[in-house]
């Protein structure tokens, strides 16, 4: 395969003449001009100097492909200065978060590091399952849980914890005598759903649904008792904490990037913005190197 070095040397011994003056303007020995010539002479299979006591001269097939060597040479230079050109932090970082992360605690904290970095666009995409990074649906994507793909680098941001919520009116009955508003079973396996089935296994649900928005206006609707975020259900003061005689779940959150994305200047910067906004929402005060996940 032809190498453009290859081709670099060629030009500076055929515009200098010489073995000595094309290895002084390289800023190299001599033995590696002629040795990177006769690399090229074997790729191409042709002579392109005739090796002259007083110097090297192009032979016809050399001075034929002079001319198109110039023009690599002029295409390799007209990349190095576009891509000096190129701003590296120019273009859409794409963030994946659950909905309720996205709109309650990341827009919030957005609009200095938007105002700072103009030519930053981000793609913010709400959704409950978790975007496949492997397949770059997403360049960060936060997560609850510790991701187990291999490639990844998860950087823990703190905690989401849970409570059960309802109006003033839900916090003087019995357990048994509560209406709940819980999760449907699309998602069995939500460590949450499986913590409030078995704390309300002898009470009644009023209410089932995938979606917490609903179940956050069901509770405010004053239907029932939710179990929602407490960064969630703390920004409506109507919405009073019930007693609970056991631990609420809580979820580790992650900041999560392929390994080779996080190279990328505007994702590693965007990546530490929302760490920042994150860790102080979420309680984790650490800011020590990302780490993989185990």
């Amino acid at each position: 395969m032809l190498q453009w070095d290859d081709i670099r040397y060629f030009l500076a011994v055929a515009r200098n003449g010489s073995l000595s003056a094309a290895a002084r303007s390289l800023n190299v020995e001599h033995s590696t001009v002629s040795r990177r010539v006769d690399q090229l002479e074997t790729e191409i299979r042709l002579r392109l100097f005739d090796r002259l006591p007083r110097g090297w001269q192009l032979t016809d097939e050399g001075n034929d492909l002079q001319s198109r060597a110039e023009a690599i040479e002029e295409s390799v230079l007209g990349f190095q200065r576009s891509a000096s050109g190129v701003d590296p932090l120019a273009g859409t970082v794409r963030v994946s978060a659950p909905p309720l992360l996205l709109s309650n605690l990341i827009l919030p904290g957005l609009a200095g590091f938007i105002a700072s970095h103009p030519v930053i666009t981000l793609e913010l995409i709400g959704e409950r399952w978790a975007a496949d990074l492997m397949r770059a649906e997403a360049d960060i994507a936060i997560r609850l849980g510790r991701p187990s793909e291999p490639d990844l680098v998860a950087r823990s941001v703190g905690e989401v914890s849970y409570g059960l919520y309802g109006l003033e009116h839900w916090t003087a009955p019995s357990r048994r005598d509560r209406l709940y508003l819980g999760f449907d079973d699309s998602i069995p396996d939500l460590p949450q759903k499986q913590w409030f089935d078995e704390y309300g296994r002898e009470a009644h649900f009023a209410l089932r649904s995938n979606d917490m928005g609903t179940l956050l206006n069901a509770a405010l609707a004053g239907l029932g008792i939710a179990l929602l975020p407490d960064f969630l259900a703390t920004s409506y003061p109507n919405l009073l904490p019930i007693p609970l005689d056991r631990p609420a779940p809580t979820r580790p959150a992650f900041l999560v990037m392929h390994a080779d994305i996080r190279r990328s200047q505007r994702v590693r910067i965007t990546a530490d913005h929302l760490i920042g906004i994150l860790t102080e929402a979420l309680g984790e005060n650490t800011r020590g190197p990302s780490s993989k996940p185990r």
